[in-house]
């Protein structure tokens, strides 16, 4: 391979073989001696020693090689190990002229330190026996995968170079790249384990650089009977043809590990192949390889492994058997141009995982498919055989078709000496480099026309038919793309954004004046019965104490006696003084001095009217049983002025839902949803700007609250910072690993900017999530109790009749509303304040219509939510490409939806239509379908689609404004029962101060007064500020005859500014009737 990084200088690597212990030849009287080799040059011979087996053999032989650019480079330390060859010189016999030697084994070593860091490093390594030595009987199990047993032949070994082979910053920029080609499993049956012997090869190409591609070549595939499974862990081979010793083949602490099957990146991933991959990896046949090559990648090389990636992300690895005796002279191979491959197959290895953010290995299993140049060409862009192109080298320079070293020097044209028998055309080297991207052919715009048809590939097809993948991992000892890490992530959105401590409550002004006065009357109460104690604690514990009142003036007088003696009189004024000062300038607001004597006195008889009153509240607090304060608590909570406000929303009253919005704010500043939920609303008005500060607001609070980071990349990237939209993106992914929302929208953003890598990796990163949480949610359903759309379903059955839309209604469903309706309105009589549930409106119901939604489709819910309409679309669109997603009717529902916040109404109607064309029976459909014409002003037929609705087994996610809207129709129809029993189901599902008014509306009209008092008292409750409110009221007591009640009622009616005019002359006309309501009268 050509060298990736150049080191610094030329620099010597000493190697140095200190000692050997469990040494034993064929003979006792057998000399030893260590031969080193490394990259097929043989390095040195130790000197020739005695056996020790029990003292070891102390070889202390040293020597070197040179670490340079031209040779010996730092790939060819990467993946190339130093061979220690231990011989045998048996004693000369008689009429013998030379000694006789016999190999007992080889070690390796790994120079892979020497890469990390190290400029020294000792090593113990197994020796292991050659095939064929006296010792190889003796190798135990453990000595083939480099276990170390106290019986064992060691060599101790000592490597050093002069300074580090790489500096600091080299060491940082520099990567290691492994391929390891593991198994080919459910190989052609054809195959055979006896018989004629076959070689197995594999072979792909890597990038060196821009211009050129290494080919890697392994050719001692193994093949192997199924019956068992491959063990796990098994190590790893060396990819160096020049080790004997079987058990030296294999890399120190390098090992094929399984991991989980959804873990994997191959093509057979899905659960649908794991019963194949299960019975292919124990019952049939295999070939196995278990090799690894290693390469040391500089950044432009790296640079190099992006480009080529984000160029083409699919890698052939070509595959072929061979005879293994076979071989052919270049001069009798005449027809070169046209080599014929045997069961030649390629599998398409989909790099793109490696730019990833932070990943550093894939691994998985791949088909094994008949190769063919067009589809080669289609996949790849590259044009003709790789192996095709090394067999027709291979043949004329004569080495056959079953080389002995991986990616050999030979084929890949490297600078040196080359061989008498390697010696071949001038131009050879120019042949060997194989383009991997061809320009189109003259005369072709887009398609490459090949001169000739590719001829049928029979054998290959086997592997299409046997169902034949190999596995493949693919690793980095960095990522080619770095991810950045939570901690700075979190840094940078804390500076974008710094974090808001919690503001403690604190008392400050006249409050804490008053409460520091109480603090310290309490404190000089304690110290009063303190000396109380003292002077007559005795005579009361005996009850000898008398109770008469001159005894009391007597102890009274002896106390204050006491106290002026000692100047504890004195220093408990002192003690309160400050307090009392306080008090003055906070409380009573007085730092000036006072222009006569009269106002000095007037003030302080208000001062010690106030000071007493204020010292007895203290010392009751303290001199009785503690008694729980009582705080009044509000009528409404923040869920149910959150449910007010998107009321609001529906109804287009902005304002009004602005000002429960910021109620809700002024109740709990610290709650990053308040924040989050007043910034959706602001997009909503298309106020980014507060918008973004409301988003940032919840971030500082919380900076782990996922909506609100999201929400900011979305405001970022509007106001075109991608570097912090990214930031926003990212973090939240950190925050919620497993979050479905989070990896989707980072995937949006990605596919926007153009970064299509990173988006797949969020794309499938999110799918992998949704499909955890759907795993879990089938268990938990299948376990848990029956939804509560099963329970009403089988209540509804009973009794049930069939209307003219073909809809089942039940018999007694009015009878039984109007039963409900007098239970809760005698409920509001009994009380004067309602205990408000919470709130369900505008949130999917339970037994709302269930949809297999997609990635896409969850963020489109969401965005929709939030009013963040640009990335919705964006949503939409890939759920619409996805083939999970498509024209789905949920898909049309939410394409609705954002035309009616866009107020293209033709493109929601012909999107609802689409709707109900896929689906006549979801009831979402026809509620907005509804909504539709209720915007439009048509309301007859949106009444009809508000009854179909309300007819359905199964209720809209969103019922509220349903009831509303249709409640409301009916008034304007004057169908006031129909209105009553509406506006009475809003009441029990969602009250609010319009489902309230609707019905305390329908009752006035239907001349049931009491009814009517009441629903608009519980109105009135829930909102005071409702000028129709207050008209209906002082319509009721005009015609109960409450005359203050009704000028009252009427007072706050025109203070709140009523706009209804034919409310105003109901009510202007009653009271002239009456005689009284108006106190302009």
């Amino acid at each position: 391979m050509e060298p990736c990084l150049a080191v610094r200088e030329t620099m010597p690597v000493q190697i140095t073989v200190l000692r050997g212990t469990n040494l034993k030849g064929s003979k006792a009287e057998s000399l030893l001696n260590v031969r080193v080799e490394f990259n097929t040059a043989v390095l040195g011979d130790s000197p020739k020693l005695e056996q020790s087996a029990e003292q070891g053999v102390e070889f202390n032989f040293t020597c070197r090689f040179d670490c340079s650019e031209g040779l010996n480079t730092l790939d060819d330390l990467a993946h190339k190990p130093v061979i220690l060859t231990l011989v045998e010189i048996l004693p000369k016999e008689k009429k013998q002229k030379e000694e006789k030697t016999i190999t007992l084994g080889q070690a390796v070593v790994d120079l892979l330190p020497l890469l990390q860091g190290q400029h020294t490093f000792t090593t113990t390594v197994t020796l292991h026996p050659a095939p064929g030595s006296p010792t190889e009987t003796s190798m135990t199990e453990g000595s083939k995968v480099n276990v170390l047993c106290p019986s064992q032949p060691i060599l101790e070994v000592a490597v050093s170079v002069p300074d580090a082979l790489l500096s600091d910053a080299q060491l940082t920029d520099s990567n290691l790249f492994r391929v390891s080609v593991e198994t080919a499993y459910s190989v052609p049956e054809v195959w055979s384990t006896t018989g004629p012997q076959f070689s197995y090869m594999a072979c792909l190409q890597v990038p060196v650089s821009l211009e050129k591609e290494q080919l890697l070549f392994f050719p001692s595939g193994v093949l192997k009977p199924g019956g068992e499974r491959e063990p796990v862990p098994r190590p790893k081979k060396w990819t160096s043809g020049l080790i004997l010793a079987p058990g030296a083949q294999y890399i120190p602490a390098s090992f094929i590990e399984e991991g989980p099957a959804e873990g994997e990146d191959g093509e057979l991933s899905g659960p649908e192949y794991r019963e194949f991959c299960a019975e292919a990896e124990s019952t049939k046949k295999r070939v196995s390889w278990d090799t690894e090559r290693r390469f040391f990648m500089d950044p432009a090389s790296q640079a190099c492994l992006v480009k080529r990636v984000s160029d083409c992300r699919y890698w052939p690895v070509e595959f072929m058997r061979a005879p293994l005796a076979t071989t052919t002279k270049g001069k009798a191979a005449k027809g070169d141009e046209d080599v014929q491959i045997s069961f030649h197959g390629v599998a398409y290895v989909d790099m793109a995982p490696l730019l990833y953010p932070g990943v550093k290995r894939i691994r998985g299993a791949y088909h094994i498919l008949p190769f063919s140049e067009i589809d080669l060409y289609t996949k790849t862009k590259r044009q003709g055989s790789i192996l095709k192109e090394y067999l027709r080298q291979a043949s004329q320079t004569g080495r056959g078709t079953a080389p002995t070293a991986i990616g050999s020097s030979q084929f890949r044209g490297a600078p040196g000496k080359i061989s008498k028998d390697d010696k071949g055309p001038k131009d050879n080297a120019k042949k060997l480099s194989i383009q991997p991207l061809v320009q189109k052919p003259q005369g072709s715009d887009s398609v490459v026309e090949f001169e000739t048809i590719a001829p049928p590939n029979p054998e290959g097809q086997m592997y299409a038919e046997a169902g034949s993948y190999i596995v493949i991992e693919v690793a980095l000892d960095k990522p080619l793309v770095r991810k950045r890490p939570p901690e700075e992530l979190t840094k940078r959105v804390a500076e974008l954004i710094p974090p808001r401590p919690a503001i403690p409550r604190r008392t400050a002004g006249a409050e804490k004046a008053v409460k520091d006065f109480h603090g310290q009357v309490a404190s000089v109460a304690g110290l009063v019965l303190e000396q109380y104690q003292e002077l007559f604690g005795g005579a009361l514990a005996q009850g000898e104490l008398p109770l008469d009142p001159s005894a009391q003036e007597e102890r009274k007088a002896k106390l204050l006696g006491e106290l002026n003696y000692s100047g504890k009189y004195f220093a408990f004024k002192e003690q309160l003084k400050h307090s009392v000062v306080r008090i003055v300038r906070e409380k009573l607001l007085k730092t000036t001095t006072f222009p006569s004597q009269e106002e000095l006195q007037a003030f302080l008889s208000q001062l010690y009217i106030f000071l007493v009153d204020q010292m007895h509240i203290s010392l009751n607090k303290t001199l009785s049983v503690d008694v729980p304060e009582t705080e009044t608590q509000p009528f409404t909570d923040c869920a149910q002025l959150k449910h007010f406000a998107r009321e609001a929303e529906v109804n287009e009253d902005y304002e009004l839902a602005a000002m429960y919005y910021q109620e809700r704010l002024a109740r709990d500043r610290s709650n990053p949803d308040h924040w989050f939920d007043y910034g959706a609303f602001c997009l909503l008005i298309s106020d980014h700007a507060k918008a973004e500060d409301c988003f940032h607001h919840a971030v500082a609070i919380d900076q782990r609250h996922l909506h609100s980071l999201l929400l900011c990349g979305v405001l970022a990237e509007m106001r075109g910072c991608f570097a912090d939209a990214e930031t926003f993106f990212e973090s939240g992914t950190c925050v919620e690993p497993s979050s479905v929302l989070a990896w989707t929208m980072l995937g949006l953003y990605s596919e926007a900017q153009g970064n299509e890598i990173r988006a797949e990796m969020a794309f499938l990163e999110a799918a992998k999530w949704m499909k955890a949480e759907a795993g879990e949610g089938s268990v938990t359903q299948a376990v848990g109790e029956p939804l509560p759309s099963e329970g009403k379903s089988t209540q509804l059955q009973e009794g049930a009749t069939v209307s003219e839309e073909g809809v089942p209604v039940t018999e007694r469903e009015e009878r039984d509303v109007e039963v409900e309706a007098e239970s809760v309105v005698s409920e509001a009589e009994q009380t004067a304040a309602v205990s408000q549930p919470e709130p369900a409106v505008l949130k999917p119901c339970e037994n709302a219509p269930c949809h297999n939604n997609t990635i896409y489709m969850e963020a489109a819910k969401f965005l929709l939510q939030a009013n963040a309409l640009q990335f919705a679309q964006r949503a939409l669109a890939q759920d619409l490409l996805s083939p999970e997603g498509g024209t789905s009717c949920s898909y049309y529902l939410a394409l609705a939806r954002l035309h009616l916040q866009r107020r293209d109404f033709d493109s929601a109607d012909q999107n609802l239509q689409e709707a109900l064309h896929v689906n006549q029976e979801n009831p979402d459909v026809w509620a907005l379908i509804g909504h539709l014409h209720y915007m439009r002003r048509d309301f007859h037929e949106a009444r009809e689609c508000y009854r179909r609705n309300l007819d359905f087994v199964t209720d809209a996610s969103e019922m509220h404004p349903v009831y509303l809207r249709l409640g409301t129709i009916y008034l304007q129809e004057d169908q006031f029962e129909k209105a009553k029993l509406t506006f009475l189901r809003a009441c029990k599902n969602s009250p609010s101060c319009l489902s309230w008014l609707g019905l305390g509306t329908a009752c006035y009209r239907l001349g049931e007064l009491t009814e009517a008092e009441d629903a608009l008292a519980e109105a009135n409750i829930l909102n005071n500020r409702n000028p129709e409110v207050w008209g209906y009221l002082s319509l009721v007591c005009l015609q109960t005859g409450r005359q203050l009640e009704a000028e009252q009622s009427y007072k706050y009616a025109v203070k709140l500014k009523l706009k209804s005019e034919a409310l105003l002359q109901e009510i202007h006309a009653l009271q002239q009737r009456v005689g009284f309501g108006n106190p302009a009268f």
